[in-house]
């Protein structure tokens, strides 16, 4: 849904409580758990975070708190809503001039212990949501190196007209998208590297 200035506190909440009884607006639900169906653009970004459980533990805070989407440009704005399969959420993004909303929902969440510690969620798209398709965000800690790494995997494509119509220009803001959270996530892990280091 585009709007010409910024939706009210109102129009978010009446927005996801439209939204929230309706189907997902694909059909692989839960496919980024294994494989990405085809007929789908399939992006894969990760950066090392740092290293160490403390850098660990501050990543995950991060994403349960939806912080990895507090972009300036973008954000969730469904304040308050935990992170836990079935959460409806809200995305507001500004481009181009114009606001708009986006609703997804969580697929699932990841909750792994091992030789590999890995936390994280995948949101799925429902109709009012500008693109169709599926995006984890995970933390992944390997206790065999000490890293600690920041993965954003997603399959979508278009389904809004206006989206379609400028294609070129959606890919290049979920690009960007991909850039600044995973920049964003290392802005919130620095305090624990610098301390780290010193």
């Amino acid at each position: 849904m585009f709007f010409l200035t910024e939706p009210s506190s109102h129009t978010v909440e009446e927005f996801i409580a439209a939204q929230r009884d309706q189907p997902y607006s694909y059909t692989a639900v839960g496919a980024t758990n294994g494989t990405p169906p085809s007929g789908y653009v399939v992006d894969h970004n990760h950066t090392q975070l740092g290293t160490g459980g403390k850098v660990y533990k501050t990543a995950i805070e991060a994403l349960n708190e939806w912080k990895e989407f507090d972009l300036g440009w973008v954000a969730i704005v469904t304040d308050g809503v935990a992170v836990k399969k079935d959460a409806t959420v809200a995305v507001k993004a500004r481009a181009f001039g114009t606001w708009s909303l986006s609703a997804a929902r969580v697929v699932y969440v990841v909750n792994e212990s091992g030789t590999a510690e890995r936390f994280g969620f995948a949101y799925g798209t429902l109709p009012d949501h500008v693109e169709t398709g599926e995006e984890p965000f995970t933390i992944e800690w390997d206790h065999n190196d000490d890293s600690v790494w920041y993965d954003i995997l997603a399959f979508s494509r278009p389904r809004h007209p206006l989206v379609k119509l400028a294609a070129p220009l959606a890919r290049r803001l979920q690009m960007q998208f991909a850039r600044d959270s995973m920049k964003r996530m290392l802005e919130i892990v620095s305090r624990v590297n610098a301390s780290a280091s010193s």
